[in-house]
């Protein structure tokens, strides 16, 4: 009777009620129910929407100029529901803003020229560069893909709502956006490129990263962080040399990541390590961390 053609697509308690309705009982529910399982027909039988399985990006930089993240954030213009675009690209090794631009809407076109003028202007060599991105309509646009293939570059995207798989450009964003002066509304295009124009320098040339050993991104990008480290590192060591008493131990300033990692791989096995080791592919988690936190070290008041 489940089979019959007039309840082959209507659920137990459907037959169940339209046979009540005739005046037939045959069984309850629940039976229904286990007949179709001894029989392996209780299951969906609609067509069903299968994500596909996205791969988690795992990128790593030992240097300026090998692997770039960019994004698109909006600006609130001078009324309701209006927006500028802006789109900055950010060397992740470095932090450095590479390049950036306002724009009245989001476009491939633009991207496009952002992309191809910013890797002109900084002369990297395309083919040792990723650029890194989520995945808006931009970022997955075949404008953009067809320029990155045709300079060799690769491209790579986070997964689907995963925030965490483009960390550099998420906190520059909210850098920019936590600013005491960051105004809550732009008048327009110029005036948000007024604002922007000082800002990216004191975020590039004066902003004392953390995540940099306490320097600045042009410092790293630059090739200048050993001989600022250097440098500080003397001035502390005069300060010990002349009050010993004040220091728990030789005071060191932080060292400078050797490496910088998207979603740095979890797991290693102690074999893999070893032959990674071996081959300087690969350098343990402990042996990144700044040999001291800022703030570590410094002189204690009276």
């Amino acid at each position: 009777m489940l089979n019959e053609e007039r309840f082959a697509d209507k659920t137990p308690a459907e037959v169940y009620a339209t046979l009540l309705d005739e005046g037939t009982y045959m069984c309850s529910v629940r039976t229904m129910y286990r007949i179709l399982g001894e029989h392996g027909q209780v299951r969906e039988r609609r067509n069903q929407l299968r994500r596909p399985s996205y791969t988690k990006p795992e990128l790593m930089a030992t240097g300026p100029g090998q692997l770039w993240s960019w994004d698109i954030t909006k600006l609130k213009g001078p009324a309701k529901w209006q927006y500028f675009h802006l789109y900055v690209i950010l060397d992740v090794f470095s932090r450095y803003v590479v390049g950036w631009m306002v724009a009245e809407r989001e476009s491939a076109v633009l991207a496009r020229r952002l992309i191809a003028e910013t890797i002109g202007k900084e002369l990297v060599d395309p083919g040792d560069l990723i650029l890194h991105a989520d995945r808006g309509p931009s970022m997955r646009s075949k404008c953009v893909a067809q320029l990155l293939s045709d300079l060799g570059v690769t491209k790579t995207h986070s997964r689907p709502y995963t925030s965490t798989d483009n960390p550099f450009s998420e906190s520059q964003f909210k850098t920019m956006k936590y600013r005491p002066d960051f105004p809550g509304r732009f008048g327009g295009l110029e005036e948000a490129r007024e604002f922007l124009r000082p800002y990216f320098h004191w975020y590039n040339q004066e902003h004392h990263h953390h995540g940099l050993a306490l320097l600045t991104p042009a410092q790293v990008h630059h090739g200048l962080a050993d001989q600022v480290l250097q440098h500080r590192q003397q001035a502390m060591d005069a300060i010990y040399a002349a009050h010993p008493e004040r220091f728990s131990r030789p005071p060191r300033v932080p060292r400078l990541p050797a490496e910088v990692w998207i979603n740095p791989p979890t797991s290693i096995s102690p074999a893999t390590e070893g032959e990674a080791q071996a081959a300087g592919e690969f350098i343990p988690a402990a042996s990144l961390a700044p040999a001291s936190r800022p703030g570590d070290n410094l002189p204690r008041l009276p």
